[in-house]
């Protein structure tokens, strides 16, 4: 069975993204719906219910869950996944496997996350306020426990 991000991360996820029921440009101007909703599917005029936008939220999270399962080579904790997940969900799959994070994490710099966390806060050059809480929420739900699943420590 994959790796499912705890309730407590799918409710910090949904106040990072916040949610809109009609389509709208993200700050990149890709056309966005529900919970930080991208792809094909989403298009201009379009409006969702509720119910939607959590059934994508949880289509995309799975999606997410399973990139980041398969890319991490190290063992996380609940919040350490987590924190992964929100960062990959907001920056893409292919960005997340490209990373020096990705890279320093799974040579076991632990250390190195909430660091290169916070580098990702731009949008083409512009650095926003929204992503750089959003990085500092992230590196704090990073750093909520210093044991690594499977009782190893650090």
């Amino acid at each position: 069975m994959a790796r499912k991000v705890t309730p407590f991360v799918i409710e910090k996820l949904k106040q990072w993204e916040g949610c809109r029921l009609t389509v709208y440009r993200d700050p990149a101007g890709i056309w966005t719906i529900g919970y930080g909703h991208t792809g094909p599917d989403v298009k201009l005029g379009m409006q969702i219910t509720q119910a939607q936008a959590d059934k994508l939220l949880m289509d995309d999270l799975a999606r997410f869950e399973l990139a980041v399962d398969r890319l991490v080579k190290v063992p996380l904790t609940d919040n350490q996944f987590g924190a992964l997940v929100s960062f990959a969900f907001n920056v893409g799959v292919h960005a997340f496997q490209q990373s020096t994070l990705l890279r320093k994490l799974n040579k076991g710099g632990y250390s190195a996350v909430p660091a290169e966390l916070s580098r990702w806060n731009k949008v083409g050059s512009k650095v926003l306020d929204g992503l750089v809480n959003r990085r500092a929420a992230e590196a704090d739900l990073w750093a909520t426990s210093l044991q690594y699943a499977g009782g190893q420590c650090e």
